[in-house]
């Protein structure tokens, strides 16, 4: 039967390994909002910026503690946390589990909970479960619960403590080093690089013609390509050696070769005879 857990109560754990889901309900208005944990040593602070496992840092070295990723189920939308208890290191007594909202007040997040699973029993009933409630709604980030160490079996807590300056307030408390240019933030989805901008069709033939045009007093260079064929009904182009015509005047006959010495008229009529 599922535990439901008030503040501050604890319960014990005989899972091996457990499914942290933070759950909460959708709605206009409403944040994302964000899983992530914190590894503890001995001094109840990290030993070191991997034992902050968030959404730029998916999983631990030790492979104990990681993220499993958002979903959208029935009863709204979930992000989750897997920890091994078992492969947890010696020297880490606790292990905090956190909700952020991007800088956005919990105000905003509507039926907030952390629910427990025994992550090695498939479609098993959750272990425990815990209403969070924002003690002032300002807080943007908030200790939900903690896995701890008592002996050799672990126990978890319901805490719902809160932080109004964000998960790098909250991982600054604990010992991670963020500084301004070094804040928490989701990663944006990569996008393709964009091709060259081409000129527009129009711009390439307006720069094809000025490249044809000729320098202003000199004529224009010869084409290189042949000249294409006038359309029907206009006239047809001269052959070699062959002058145009004038308009409205006939063709002049081409020169030709020198005359016949030999070359006779023909006999005359009568018309033609002298008087």
């Amino acid at each position: 039967m599922t535990h439901a857990m008030l503040k501050g109560s604890n319960v014990p754990l005989e899972a091996t390994a457990v499914r942290a889901v933070l759950r909460w309900a959708p709605g206009q208005g409403s944040p994302e909002v964000d899983a992530s944990a914190l590894l503890l040593g001995p001094e109840g602070r990290v030993r070191s910026d991997e034992d902050f496992v968030f959404y730029n840092q998916p999983r631990h070295p030790s492979g104990a503690v990681r993220l499993l990723g958002k979903k959208r189920e029935p009863e709204g939308m979930t992000d989750s946390i897997q920890t091994d208890l078992a492969g947890v290191e010696g020297d880490v007594g606790r292990v905090l589990l956190v909700a952020s909202a991007d800088d956005v007040p919990f105000e905003q997040v509507q039926a907030l909970c952390i629910v427990l699973y025994d992550a090695g029993a498939a479609g098993a009933e959750p272990l425990t479960y815990f209403e969070i409630k924002p003690e002032t709604g300002q807080e943007t980030a908030l200790i939900c619960g903690e896995l701890y160490r008592r002996g050799d079996a672990w126990k978890f807590r319901a805490l719902g403590e809160g932080y109004s300056n964000g998960l790098k307030g909250l991982a600054n408390d604990f010992g991670i080093s963020v500084d301004d240019s070094e804040q928490p933030s989701r990663p944006e989805p990569a996008s393709a690089p964009l091709p060259p901008e081409q000129p527009p069709v129009a711009a390439q033939q307006t720069a094809g013609m000025a490249q044809q045009q000729p320098a202003y007093g000199y004529p224009p260079a010869a084409p290189t390509e042949p000249v294409a064929q006038p359309a029907y009904g206009y006239p047809q182009p001269q052959t070699a050696g062959m002058p145009a015509p004038a308009h409205g005047h006939p063709v002049a006959p081409a020169a030709s070769a020198a005359p016949d010495p030999d070359f006779q008229l023909p006999p005359q009529g009568p018309q033609f005879l002298g008087r």
